[in-house]
């Protein structure tokens, strides 16, 4: 007994004298709140109405078992309902046709059926200033062997849905010289100012992330559903070459055309974000750590000759902000953005050119989609992206459930910005 207490009271001491050494505290900034949890189809977006009405994106792009359906309105904690209606959710044949090689689209070859009537494969979800729901569609399906297949004329299009009838008021579809056969059309925001175009109804700013094409910026004229590209394969909207972003602890490597070729992180233009007075839209790729900015006077103009010159020539790189995917700015005029590498949401201030972490949180990894809500938080998409088969080492691991969506309250009193 003892020489039990001797060697208890010897460990004792080593214990108080030894040094306290610095670690990693994991989390920082307010806690967050637990929103909306998915049990069913793969999500990547999330968008908040004025009234509290939330919708999400299950773009086929991105998991060939998205199938149900490519929006839904979040009816509970955990369910969801296909959005507008079932009936523009199911494409005739469904997304891909397997009788062809490569696989195609289904329902050209059906008799009465029309691209622009059904959606294909949704890669973003946004309201607008005036409580509508926008949802921008790549025309992109994934089929099971790993290889999008190619975008028709009809596919890549842009929806508008009044939320007080649930009805479909505008669709705007692109040429084939806006988005390409091979463009993602990824991500959109909104400007509806009357002032910034002669029709009067305001624009839309759309990332081209494709990993296989030409990146680049597309602007949209809501009144005469005109639209033109900017920036094409400019550095600023490329992933860097030999990029790897790191999540949890693991590198992340893309894997190309279905096959188990592996690759650095060849996404271009993803995240977009507008400043609060809409001045200037702010974007990032996947594949890089750099957040670059360009006044939006010079991606309205786009008369011939010079247009593109001075949109090239009015670039801005910001620095380094770490790996993201989703940006989305408040009405104090902060960006915000993910940070793969810090399990983070980090902030970037216009002001004075800083990044400054805004809160950490260990089930922070890969935040695809962002949205500022007029109840003054910020709502973000967690969903194992980077665990899918599209990454390395090519096999599922991603974890039911798949996808949460959590809610931070925004810093000084930030909300919603409405550009109208």
């Amino acid at each position: 007994m003892h020489l039990k207490f001797i060697l208890a009271l010897f460990i004792s001491i080593l214990r108080i004298s030894a040094p306290q050494l610095a670690s990693d505290p994991g989390v920082h900034g307010p806690p967050l709140e637990v929103v909306h949890i998915y049990n069913d189809q793969f999500p990547s977006g999330i968008t908040v109405s004025a009234t509290g009405r939330m919708f999400s994106n299950y773009p086929p792009a991105l998991d060939a078992n998205n199938t149900k359906y490519n929006v839904a309105e979040l009816t509970s904690g955990n369910t969801e309902t296909p959005y507008p209606n079932m009936e523009i959710n199911s494409p005739p044949g469904g997304f891909v046709n397997y009788t062809t090689s490569p696989p195609t689209l289904s329902f050209p070859q059906i008799a009465g059926a029309n691209f622009q009537n059904y959606l294909i494969s949704v890669s973003s979800v946004v309201i607008d200033a005036k409580d509508r729901l926008w949802i921008l569609d790549t025309g992109r399906a994934l089929p099971s062997n790993g290889s999008l297949v190619q975008a028709t004329f009809g596919g890549p299009k842009l929806i508008c849905v009044d939320l007080s009838t649930n009805a479909v008021i505008q669709t705007i579809v692109f040429p084939t010289t806006v988005a390409y056969p091979d463009s993602y059309l990824n991500d959109v925001r909104f400007d509806l100012r009357s002032t910034i175009t002669a029709s009067g109804l305001g624009v839309a700013y759309i990332t081209d992330s494709s990993s296989e094409g030409r990146n680049g910026l597309v602007t949209v004229d809501l009144g005469t559903s005109a639209s033109w590209r900017h920036l094409d394969s400019h550095p600023s909207v490329r992933g860097q070459p030999q990029f790897a972003p790191s999540i949890w602890g693991e590198f992340s490597y893309a894997i190309s055309g279905g096959s188990l070729s592996y690759g650095s992180t060849a996404s271009g233009a993803d995240g977009i974000a507008l400043s609060a007075d809409g001045a200037t839209l702010f974007w990032t790729a996947v594949g890089s750590a750099y957040l670059h900015s360009i006044p939006t006077s010079l991606l309205r103009a786009h008369e011939p000759p010079f247009a593109e010159l001075l949109a090239q020539a009015g670039v801005v790189s910001n620095g380094q902000k770490g790996t993201s995917d989703g940006l989305e700015t408040d009405s104090n005029g902060l960006i915000y953005a993910g940070n793969f590498g810090q399990n983070a949401i980090d902030v970037f201030n216009p002001a004075n050119g800083t990044a400054t972490v805004f809160v950490r949180d260990p089930r922070i990894g890969w935040t695809d989609s962002f949205s500022v809500a007029v109840d003054g938080g910020l709502y973000f998409m967690e969903n194992q992206l980077w665990r899918t088969k599209g990454h390395w080492p090519g096999t599922e691991r991603r974890v039911r459930p798949y996808a949460v969506v959590f809610r931070v309250p925004l810093p000084g009193n930030g909300t919603k910005v409405l550009l109208m």
